[in-house]
């Protein structure tokens, strides 16, 4: 995986549904339904529609949280025990020990590599030089998070040692976010 779209319904420029398949159109194949703000029935009906949209391009929706409601994948907090009954199991991380704690994840992302719109204040952004000092840290692949906009900026996290990137504003609030994920595959790979 070399691009990782996270939603944020609320930075979406159009309904989350429409904004998804336009990142699938442009090449996305691995989402992260976050949304954790939903009672959860509303977040089950969100992740089937979703599921639909990337299953069908061949991609993976992959859940925020323990609960996979429905499908076999999560993304999970530093701390979170993983769940059974899931086949695949990203992990949010920010910190060398938390790095050091991976184990049988299949993809770690650290963050926040730059200042972020979508969590302002979160950080401090760790920058090109402090990403790439903590991704060797990381037993597992690890995809930089937090800020990422442009495809100059996931060209130099993949140079720091990311094997891809996580975005999520710069698609959600994207005027046409096919051409943006598309424009990001194109310098980082599918």
């Amino acid at each position: 995986m070399s691009l990782l779209v996270l939603t944020d319904r609320r930075q979406a420029t159009r309904p989350l549904p429409e904004v998804v398949a336009a990142a699938v159109a442009g090449g996305a194949r691995s989402i992260v339904l976050r949304e954790k703000d939903l009672p959860r029935a509303s977040r089950l009906v969100l992740a089937a529609r979703l599921r639909s949209i990337v299953d069908g391009a061949g991609g993976r929706l992959i859940v925020a949280g323990p609960d996979p409601l429905g499908g076999d994948a999560v993304h999970l907090a530093a701390a979170d025990p993983a769940p059974s009954g899931v086949s695949y199991v990203g992990r949010s991380c920010h910190d060398a020990d938390e790095l050091a704690r991976l184990s049988t994840e299949d993809y770690a992302t650290l963050s926040p590599v730059f200042a972020t719109a979508s969590k302002p204040g979160c950080g401090p952004a760790l920058g090109l030089s402090g990403f790439a000092g903590l991704v060797g840290f990381s037993p597992t692949a690890v995809l930089a998070l937090g800020g990422v906009e442009t495809p100059a900026q996931a060209a130099a996290c993949v140079a720091a040692g990311a094997v891809g990137v996580a975005v999520m504003g710069a698609v959600m609030r994207a005027d046409d976010p096919a051409a943006t994920v598309a424009a990001l595959v194109a310098e980082v790979g599918a």
